[in-house]
């Protein structure tokens, strides 16, 4: 363990338990947070975490963008989901997309668990931008990743990032609860 890796557990705590409580303000924590784990995991040669982070900066700022514009607009962070259909598409394209960079990794880098890796990294990608637009899937999501993640770490000897996840991973489910409930209300008013 680390101090950055200390660092970026604290900042990721704060910045998913303020996302549960759809709060905007999770935004400025989750910017410092990813440029942290961006530098960590490139030394722990994993490579698809590392450029997820890069990823997760940019739609970071969209996220904080979007939320604001909602909040300011509804008075509140409003919840919406995919119909049926549009599940069905957002599977499919995740996991082609894992096909396709799992395959590069593991062949153009040295990465440590290339598969493994990829696998979270495509379904971070996937679930930020539900998260950015609202949308209640990206609590189910988030749910695999973070037990994906456990394990990676573990592998990984990242103890305090794979505790992070653990605790991603409750905040996630407290996450899926929370919007569910707040949704059934929203449709309700």
């Amino acid at each position: 363990m680390s101090t950055l890796e200390l660092i970026a557990f604290v900042l990721g705590v704060i910045n998913v338990t303020l996302v549960v409580r759809r709060s905007v303000w999770n935004y400025p924590f989750g910017l410092v947070m990813v440029v942290l784990y961006g530098r960590l995991f490139f030394d722990a040669k994993l490579y698809s975490d590392a450029l997820l982070q890069v990823f997760f900066f940019v739609v970071q700022l969209y996220g904080w963008w979007a939320w604001s514009r909602v909040s300011a607009n509804a008075g509140t962070v409003l919840i919406d989901r995919l119909g049926t259909r549009a599940r069905l598409g957002w599977a499919a394209g995740c996991a082609a997309a894992i096909i396709v960079w799992s395959s590069l990794v593991s062949h153009y880098t040295d990465a440590s668990l290339p598969w493994w890796d990829a696998s979270a990294a495509i379904l971070s990608v996937a679930a930020q931008i539900m998260m950015s637009r609202r949308l209640i899937e990206n609590w189910v999501l988030w749910i695999m990743v973070d037990i994906l993640s456990i394990g990676l770490y573990a592998a990984k000897g990242l103890w305090l990032t794979m505790l992070l996840y653990a605790v991603f991973l409750g905040l996630a489910i407290w996450g899926l609860i929370g919007w569910q409930h707040d949704a059934k209300q929203q449709a309700a008013a």
